[in-house]
């Protein structure tokens, strides 16, 4: 059985670059956002955004491919990773949480001309956060999603009070009902969870972060997730095709967007082309590429899509 590497300090080196990556901490008000620092900590960096239920390891691959000139601050959105989970009682809203917490981030380190990476989750999160403040950032990637998504309404009317009911569950959990793994028994429950969209070895990089030993007062051996399992039940509060457009029309900075193709299953396929036609009119750039792959494209194979990102975000 091997054991997942879960070392703070390592230094990432391939044929393109090699840069130090730290463990990094950045106060919440409930506690913490973990982070990983890839290059230099003189620099701004661009912050790097997960997608739902994925965690900073998310970039792990990608991030040593790109330029050695671009630091990146790869976050655990909260409830991932090893970054705080929200307080009982306090339900997570991801597509509209987030741009709180990049702002808070920006303040921060008191940053100007952000640039954000998003995939997923992310991506929505990136744009959001480049619609509510369009003079702020200055260009954003955007990976297998073009905005948030758009949920198909009586599908969330359907879902609402088993969501509530399962959230209240969930809350309340007991941590003797906790469920834990062997390893490699949770190694093979991600993968088949992901149906695809990773392999084996994407899936060991996201548990460095995503699972963790069962406390002693578990009284279990093995591992759990390290999520919180509340963000199971965080897909209420999606958006109307109306509020994307809308949001769509603010957006001022430069935008690089990656599809990938099969890449990932929405709701509403049509509204990702409708997205990039509003994002044409008004963002100063928008670069568009659909390049083969599944939905974690920049884990599973960055050295299709790095070119693009080292190219849009080194230029000037």
């Amino acid at each position: 059985m091997t054991e997942p590497n879960t070392s703070n300090g390592i230094s990432a080196t391939n044929s393109v670059s090699q840069r130090t990556v730290e463990e990094v901490e950045i106060p919440v008000p409930w506690g913490i956002v973990a982070a990983k620092w890839w290059g230099s900590r003189v620099k701004q960096p661009a912050l790097a955004l997960h997608g739902w239920q994925d965690n900073a390891g998310s970039f792990d691959r990608l991030c040593p491919l790109l330029s050695p000139e671009i630091p990146i601050l790869a976050i655990d959105l909260p409830g991932h990773g090893k970054s705080s989970h929200y307080p009982k009682g306090m339900h997570y809203f991801i597509f509209w949480d987030g741009i709180t917490l990049i702002r808070r981030i920006v303040k921060y380190y008191g940053w100007t001309n952000i640039t954000l990476i998003g995939h997923s989750l992310g991506g929505a999160l990136s744009f959001m956060y480049a619609a509510s403040f369009p003079d702020e950032v200055d260009r954003f990637v955007s990976i297998d999603i073009a905005g948030p998504t758009v949920r198909d309404a009586h599908k969330t009317a359907a879902s609402t009070g088993d969501c509530i009911d399962k959230f209240l569950h969930y809350e309340t959990l007991p941590e003797s009902k906790m469920p834990c793994y062997g390893y490699d028994e949770m190694i093979e429950l991600v993968l088949a969870a992901y149906d695809g969209s990773v392999d084996y070895d994407s899936v060991e990089i996201l548990m460095r972060r995503g699972m963790a030993l069962a406390p002693a007062h578990f009284s279990k051996d093995g591992y759990h997730f390290a999520r919180d399992l509340r963000l199971k039940v965080a897909l209420l509060g999606m958006f109307s095709m109306e509020q994307v457009l809308s949001y769509a029309e603010r957006i001022r900075c430069k935008v690089l967007n990656i599809r990938a193709n099969p890449g990932m299953n929405f709701d509403n396929p049509h509204v990702y082309e409708s997205v990039l036609d509003v994002l044409r009119k008004n963002a100063s750039k928008v670069v568009y590429y659909e390049i083969p792959g599944t939905h974690h494209i920049h884990l599973v194979a960055p050295d299709k899509i790095s070119k693009h990102i080292d190219e849009f975000l080194m230029e000037k």
